[in-house]
């Protein structure tokens, strides 16, 4: 079977769906698994990189969506509506599109990378700029949902975890398994799916869960109020799948830790000049987890990137080096070039 097949009909056997549902696909999933040199040798373990910002609307927020998208479709809904950070409403607005049905988000005024932004406007849906925080905004629209017929598709809803379990699918196809899991956690909705898929995978390993210094309810054991953090994507106070996720933890024999900033952009900036992989801030908190507390006995791990880094262009740009200007002389190329 193709590799580029979208991932409903690649697990069919393993999803909630029947070959003849309303399969609304991209053609997400089966995203590259990377070898990181630099960073095995650094906690002396062999640690691969599952690249999500490969998908299609560039997050692994598609793996779910799909899913979720795809039963509305099938239950009736004509229009589906999120609470995001960003990645979600990205992910939401283009399946919506792609089936034709109306699209809504509501995201934290102010508080959305602007690539993020971009794509949902460009894909036709509804954006709410909220005065509140990404849990203000989830607790709305769970309440919007309950009164009108229109199909919730955060990480509450079971479809999403279904889509999102595929990657551990994945991964224990192309290494057989491994000994660890790194992962950024905000809402915790993809760390539960990829405990789901590993189970039902056979393969059991320890799942490293890291949160933000600023944003880590799940580390300190109380809900934070007033998130904040540079990596937007899981600047989350009160995560959905608070308790499934630590119900994972326990079973994996796993830990739930922070990362400051610092060391959340310092992984950033590794992972872009030494192993060419650009992802977006919270992305590199499962590589900034494993550089600040290692390998912890593991031989084979995989660090999830959560996202591609062309969501959040202006982190980039504040962390990156300056444009030199040039003269269109050979002289003056020289000297750019050869410094």
């Amino acid at each position: 079977m193709s590799a580029r097949v979208g991932l409903i009909h690649r697990f069919l056997d393993r999803l909630p769906f029947e070959a003849d549902d309303p399969i609304v696909t991209l053609q997400e999933g089966s995203t590259p698994l990377v070898h990181a040199a630099w960073i095995s040798e650094r906690v002396g373990a062999e640690v691969f990189l599952k690249i999500e910002g490969a998908n299609p609307t560039g997050s692994f927020k598609d793996r779910g969506m799909c899913c979720a998208v795809t039963q509305a479709v099938k239950e009736g809904s004509e229009a589906v509506i999120c609470a995001s950070t960003g990645n979600t409403a990205a992910s939401a607005a283009a399946y919506a599109a792609r089936a034709g049905l109306r699209g809504a988000v509501i995201v934290p005024d102010g508080k959305i990378a602007t690539g993020k932004l971009a794509q949902a406007l460009m894909h036709g849906a509804r954006v709410i700029a909220l005065r509140g925080n990404f849990d203000q905004a989830l607790e709305l629209v769970r309440e919007l949902t309950d009164k009108h017929p229109i199909a919730l598709v955060n990480s509450v809803n079971p479809y999403r975890i279904a889509g999102q379990k595929t990657a551990a699918f994945e991964i224990v196809e192309e290494l057989g398994g491994i000994d660890a899991l790194c992962i950024p956690v905000g809402n915790a909705g993809n760390i539960t799916a990829y405990w789901a898929g590993f189970v039902e995978a056979g393969n059991a390993p320890r799942l490293f869960g890291f949160q933000a210094a600023g944003a880590a309810p799940l580390v300190s054991g109380v809900r934070v109020e007033k998130p904040e953090t540079v990596a937007s994507a899981i600047r989350i106070g009160n995560p959905a799948r608070w308790e499934e996720a630590m119900t994972a933890m326990t079973q994996s024999s796993g830990r739930i830790a922070a990362v400051t900033d610092e060391e959340i952009l310092d992984a950033y900036r590794l992972l872009a000049a030494r192993e060419g992989v650009f992802c977006e801030p919270a992305s590199a908190a499962s590589v900034a987890g494993l550089l600040k507390f290692g390998a912890q006995g593991a031989e084979r791990i995989a660090c999830v990137l959560t996202g591609h880094g062309h969501k959040d262009p202006q982190t980039a740009l504040e962390q990156s080096g300056s444009v030199l200007p040039c003269e269109p002389t050979i002289g003056a190329v020289e000297e750019a070039v050869l410094g």
